[in-house]
């Protein structure tokens, strides 16, 4: 079974400072629905190279083990509570994508 990630890119810096609420309830939701950081850059001391049209701003990746259980884990009551932190007019590319066996 193909596993499944969540891939955000935030394309301003956003001020982490007012993520701080949705940070901790996102990451119970994910690690109740089984999901692993892979990446939190830059906030985590990684490097980022950006090509082309890429941006050296934030982006988190999260594998689940299926695409279902990313997509069943992004509609669960916890993670939309978490959503509803997020601070207002606040922007990012959120996608879900199914990984390659």
């Amino acid at each position: 079974m193909a596993k499944g990630y969540w891939v955000s890119v935030y394309p301003d810096s956003p001020d982490l400072e007012r993520l701080t609420a949705y940070d901790k309830l996102a990451g119970l939701a994910v690690q109740a629905g089984g999901g692993r950081n892979l990446a939190l850059l830059p906030s985590r001391g990684g490097r980022i190279v950006a090509h082309e049209a890429g941006v050296t701003q934030r982006v988190v990746l999260i594998e689940f083990d299926s695409f279902e259980q990313a997509v069943a884990t992004y509609e669960s009551e916890a993670y939309q509570n978490a959503l509803v932190a997020l601070p207002d007019g606040f922007e990012r590319d959120f996608r879900i994508i199914e990984g390659v066996d």
